[in-house]
């Protein structure tokens, strides 16, 4: 079980880095901690979690069942409140946030997709009402409603859907239309909670399509909480999160032959904590403890076996004898 954080060492931690960390990005976390009590018992969801996302980017994150992925989707949306560390987006503060703030942030910063198609939208509003609705909250005249809720249905696909109520769309049909609700009110960020789980293969890549053709035609920036390897392959940026922390990133870009390049990266935290991803060490049968060594441009990881140290020493005399 992880040892419960003294939360006020991590608060002094969270405050090394100084009001110039993330500066620029829209989406800051710096050491966060959620802990929950239940029963007396203290669960700690996310334990010095570090992330930065920049305006206009579109992320994955992904992570085994218990990471702690909701968990940070529920505290940027403002469903939820961190213990102790930094959440900002957009430029608001969601540690300090006070509750009217916060209802004003979730209707007009953040607009939020859920994996359950039913939870998205009203049952008995048509879908054109259902978009509508987050702009009569947020005070917008019924022509301006009217022209928007149109003009976003129509770019995502579903402009023949407009009269219909849920009941009578598909499961697809459904989560285009939760994204048109989402964006209705053009938040800075959409945040989507496995928006494609409920869907067949074809069906989710068409849900996606239509998550990345709002971040690029509004340049809005998005935050996919994704088991599925087809969205999680699809953006530039993927990070996994693992027992409550950042551990891993995968970054994509495009050679200039068309070629797809993937490169695998360990997230360095501001102690150096390092989580090598599952599959490394399992392949080379680390336990308890691994063996270092700083070489002029980088640092080598081995596993404590008498095997591995006589090949590094090995190594060593082959590059004196040199």
């Amino acid at each position: 079980m992880s040892r419960v954080p003294d939360l006020a060492e991590l608060e002094r931690r969270a405050t090394e880095r100084g009001p110039a960390f993330g500066e620029g990005a829209h989406i800051v976390c710096d050491n966060l901690v959620r802990i929950y009590k239940s029963d007396g018992i203290e669960v700690v969801a996310l334990q010095g979690l570090d992330l930065l996302v920049d305006p206009g980017e579109l992320i994955a994150i992904v992570g085994a069942s218990g990471s702690g992925k909701s968990t940070l989707l529920n505290i940027l949306s403002g469903l939820d409140v961190p213990t102790a560390g930094v959440a900002r987006v957009a430029g608001a503060d969601l540690l300090t946030m006070a509750s009217k703030e916060r209802l004003k942030f979730r209707r007009e910063q953040v607009g939020f997709i859920w994996q359950q198609t039913s939870r998205n939208l009203l049952p008995y509003l048509t879908a054109m009402q259902n978009v509508e609705l987050p702009m009569r909250f947020a005070g917008r005249s019924r022509r301006e409603r009217h022209i928007r809720a149109a003009e976003l249905l129509g770019m995502l696909g579903v402009g023949d859907c407009a009269g219909r109520r849920p009941a009578e769309l598909s499961g697809g049909q459904q989560q285009r239309i939760a994204i048109a609700v989402a964006i209705a009110n053009e938040p800075h960020v959409v945040l989507a909670d496995e928006p494609t789980g409920e869907l067949d293969t074809v069906t989710a890549a068409d849900v996606f399509g239509a998550l990345r053709r709002v971040n690029q035609e509004f340049g809005t920036t998005t935050v996919v909480v994704t088991h599925d390897a087809q969205v999680a392959e699809r953006v530039d940026r993927t990070v996994g999160i693992r027992d409550g922390r950042t551990s891993s990133e995968v970054r994509r870009r495009d050679e200039a032959d068309g070629t797809r390049v993937s490169e695998e990266y360990a997230v360095l935290d501001r102690t150096g904590r390092v989580q090598l991803p599952r599959g490394f060490t399992q392949a080379l049968d680390m336990k308890d403890r691994v063996r270092l060594a700083l070489e002029s441009d980088h640092v080598g990881v081995w596993p404590d076996r008498p095997e591995a140290r006589r090949d590094q020493e090995r190594r060593d005399q082959e590059e004196s004898d040199e």
